[in-house]
């Protein structure tokens, strides 16, 4: 099935087994969703459990969070990921430091969900890879989820964790088609990296729509002699040092890819925690290749500029195997 059945059929499961579980946002009911990931959820669970909210992202997010904290376990949605700037006090003042202000009185188990990140010509206010806003948050966990089958495992562990979760998907990725478990208990752990090649000669950490052009990448570098392991976090907090430490340490060589810009990204954060717990296993220092410093453009020729290639992505690996 594609990314947004996955999703669509993780909501719908939850919701089946916990009453307390209900979805609000913009046009998730009668609209069915921006991107169709609430489809048929208003005709199964009625407008009780499936709100259509006004455009006030802080309002309808404060709404969620107050629900969380009475008992119940709402999904959020975000239309765009990039409109949650508007919702920062109530997802970081509130959600994230709920449970430790209150001295464990009260949990939040909200997810706020929705697309985020580089898509196709949507340009400035609507690519931005907002997972750099929300990990350096304590109290919040960070989800990105890159295929279908971690796409509905992933955010059934969302839903059932008794924190707040950002689960940013991205619409590049929801027409994706793979193999999904039906089990309705089929849950993927939060903070669980995942090995998706293996390789002996460098590890590349990489998430989201840029460990798909990784693997790309590998497949071709394979022609070169080059074997490349690709490890993709999944859960970016907490994140699971220990799987993409264990394989720099097998491979001897890392190189970080993220979309966003590079600045204190998601890349500076895994290539520093390399750096420290593997440092005499490097035969080379880590390699990032990160979008550019630069707003997204509209034209679809400087998008790819901004965005990392696999021709940079491809010398950045021989770089490291040549060092």
């Amino acid at each position: 099935m594609t990314y947004r059945e996955a999703l669509n059929l993780a909501l719908r499961e939850e919701m089946r087994r916990d009453p307390r579980v209900f979805v609000m946002g913009e046009e998730v009911g009668l609209y069915e969703g921006a991107y169709k990931v609430t489809q048929g959820l208003l005709k199964e669970f009625g407008e009780k459990r499936v709100v259509d909210t006004p455009i006030c992202e802080s309002g309808f997010t404060g709404v969620g969070v107050g629900a969380a904290m009475l008992g119940l376990r709402p999904v959020v949605e975000m239309m765009t990921f990039n409109f949650a700037i508007l919702a920062l006090d109530q997802i970081v003042n509130t959600a994230a430091k709920m449970l430790y202000m209150s001295g464990g009185q009260y949990s939040v188990p909200i997810v706020v969900r929705g697309p985020g990140g580089p898509a196709g010509q949507l340009a400035a206010q609507h690519s931005q890879s907002m997972e750099t806003y929300f990990y350096h948050v304590p109290g919040l966990k960070v989800v990105r989820p890159s295929t279908p089958a971690d796409a509905k495992g992933l955010l059934k562990s969302a839903i059932r964790d008794d924190n707040p979760v950002i689960f940013i998907e991205a619409e590049t990725l929801y027409a994706v088609k793979g193999e999904v478990p039906e089990d309705p208990e089929f849950t993927v752990p939060l903070g669980q990296a995942v090995v998706r090649r293996e390789g002996t000669d460098v590890t590349v950490v990489a998430y989201m729509g840029m460990m798909y052009r990784a693997l790309e990448v590998a497949g071709e570098l394979a022609g070169e002699g080059i074997s490349v392991e690709v490890v993709d976090p999944r859960t970016l907090r907490p994140m699971d040092t220990r799987t993409i430490v264990a394989s720099v340490r097998r491979t001897h060589r890392a190189v970080v890819i993220e979309a966003g810009a590079g600045f204190a990204g998601m890349g500076s954060e895994i290539a520093s925690f390399i750096t420290e717990q593997a440092f005499d296993d490097l035969d080379a220092p880590v390699e990032r290749v990160t979008g550019e410093n630069a707003p997204m453009p509209y034209a679809r020729n400087l998008e790819l500029l901004k965005t990392p290639s696999k021709a940079k992505i491809a010398a950045a690996i021989r770089k490291v195997c040549d060092a």
